[in-house]
């Protein structure tokens, strides 16, 4: 195994493979190099003495600039270094893509539920979700009421535990009692053996803030019951808030004019009494549920499929391994017919002008330039800028600026062509690479790729981050084999080996797409599904009134 490893010719910092030392000798193709520092494994060290001010380039690209003197073997850290980006500006040529090759996958089908609007599911959910945060607790009340009789609930692994220590602390002796960690679900017997799950969703929104957050959550409650993993849902209103039920059904024509899903609506300040409400949701629910019941598994192209890919707690590798990987599987999809949808437009910042060449039109480039435009406006409006996205975490795993961990980011959207971008919470329809406005945040970013019809999540992480999603399973992926053994339990594949040498990325990419299949046709549940990790978390643009 190399100790270093140089991106890209233009660079002037090598990343180190593993811990080095200070007065190490170590050996590459641009040089020999005598460490004027530790250089821990992630971080990057300069090939060359850079003077105050000087750029500093990773995969060919502008990552930052020296604060100070920069010694050539030299760490580069937050004190001698900081943020520089490239500008940006309109498309200018022409991009010509050359897909890999997809004979492998060229016959193979998924086992999905097939929707009347075409869309093809991963999944066969029933959902329950409020327009408004004053139903929540009514909400829970049905999740407590369906859950345990349908046999859906979670395994209460913890609460198990803890009556056997209070049991064990009544009876005067001592007790070490620990929950039994893998379960495939709920030991009661499902009623509906092909409803995969009724999910209950929570959300702070709804009312008490400006009127684009009512009617992006609105738009988003739309998406998901658009969503071709939703055999049908109940939404509860209470009335007189802001997200209101007709701009709801505004919102579900924009994206299916001939929506045909049983949809069960019910306004609280109509209903009289609370119990006469939940009673109506209780057995019209129900009722939904035998219904969704009947739809059966069947083989559909893998063109129907739509994966979100994402990064969250990212280190010094997620743009060594893990994400060219799920790049070089959304290439794969792409070549498919299938869509992909890269997101979190904070960490595109230093590479938007690649992203903006590589779009199929001038519309579709000006789009991109127009979102990410308006998005630096509203960070400016609240003395904010992209500047300040890595968080402590990734700065001590070697991600130094934006620009350098927008850099690695961008790669989970591969080589192919951009063929559309949206805005958030618009619904993707284009097959091929979707650029989609989110914030980098990991649960706001995962919930608006579902709300865009992602039907299955790729995620990577090098520092452990377990997001899940309550309808769309999420595939975790480490980016370096020690965080695999040590949180064996959120990772689903470990893409390590790609750092070790074992494995190209191509090679992974190709193990991926395998994955994801068999997460498609039910055959593999995921870590975060198998631990019911059901985040969901609106993105709030505006500010509260």
């Amino acid at each position: 195994m190399p100790k270093v490893l140089q991106l890209d010719s233009r660079d002037n910092v090598l990343i180190a493979l593993s811990d080095l030392h200070q007065g190490e000798t170590v050996e590459h193709n641009a040089g020999t190099f005598t460490l004027f520092s530790n250089v821990p494994a992630k971080h990057k060290f300069a090939t060359e003495d850079l003077p105050f001010g000087a750029r500093v380039t990773m995969y060919g690209v502008l990552v930052g600039k020296t604060s100070q003197l920069v010694r050539r073997g030299e760490l580069l850290t937050t004190a001698n270094l900081h943020h520089q980006s490239a500008e940006y500006r309109e498309k200018k040529r022409e991009f010509h893509w050359q897909p890999p090759d997809v004979s492998r996958w060229k016959d193979r089908k998924f086992m999905g539920y097939a929707r009347a609007d075409g869309q093809v599911g991963t999944r066969n959910y029933w959902l329950v979700v409020p327009l408004v945060f004053c139903e929540n607790r009514n909400i829970l009340n049905l999740k407590q009421a369906f859950e345990e009789e349908l046999g859906f609930a979670p395994p209460q692994l913890y609460r198990r535990q803890v009556a056997e220590l209070v049991k064990a602390h009544r009876e005067g002796r001592v007790q070490h009692a620990s929950a039994t960690e893998k379960s495939n679900g709920s030991s009661a017997s499902r009623v509906f053996p092909n409803v995969d799950g009724i999910k209950f969703l929570l959300h702070q929104g709804g009312c008490g803030g400006t009127r684009e957050d009512s009617n992006n959550l609105c738009g988003l409650i739309a998406g998901y019951l658009h969503h071709p993993n939703v055999a049908g849902a109940t939404v509860l209103s209470l009335g007189c808030q802001h997200a209101q039920i007709d701009i709801l059904r505004k919102q579900i024509e924009r994206r299916d004019l001939h929506f045909s899903k049983p949809l069960v609506i019910l306004e609280q300040q109509k209903s009289g009494s609370e119990f006469a409400m939940l009673s109506e949701a209780i057995e019209q629910t129900f009722n939904g549920l035998v219904e969704a019941d009947k739809t059966r598994r069947a083989p559909a192209d893998l063109s129907h499929l739509c994966v979100g890919l994402k990064c969250g707690g990212s280190d010094g590798f997620s743009g060594l391994s893990a994400n060219p990987a799920i790049g070089h599987t959304s290439d794969l999809l792409v070549a498919l017919g299938a869509r992909t949808i890269l997101s979190e437009f904070p960490e595109l910042c230093g590479v938007e002008q690649e992203l903006i060449d590589r779009a199929v039109s001038y519309e579709v480039a000006d789009r991109l330039i127009y979102l990410m435009r308006e998005y630096e406006k509203r960070a400016a409006a609240v003395k904010a800028t992209f500047a300040l996205n890595p968080s402590p975490g990734n700065i001590r795993d070697g991600l130094l600026t934006d620009a350098m961990k927008s850099a690695g980011a961008a790669k989970k959207g591969g080589t192919s062509p951009v063929t559309a971008v949206i805005d958030y919470p618009d619904y993707s329809t284009r097959p091929g690479l979707n650029l989609q406005c989110t914030p980098g945040n990991d649960v706001e970013c995962v919930t608006a790729q579902v709300g865009a019809g992602a039907s299955v999540v790729l995620f990577t992480t090098g520092l452990g981050t377990p997001t899940g999603n309550p309808i769309t399973p999420v595939i975790k992926l480490s980016t370096n084999s020690t965080l695999a053994s040590r949180m064996p339990d959120i990772i689903d594949i470990d893409t390590g080996s790609i750092i070790s040498g074992d494995s190209s990325i191509e090679q992974m990419g190709e193990r991926i797409l395998d994955l994801v299949i068999s997460v498609a046709n039910g055959e593999t549940r995921t870590e975060a599904e198998l631990k019911s990790q059901e985040d969901f978390i609106p993105w709030k643009r505006g500010v509260s009134l």
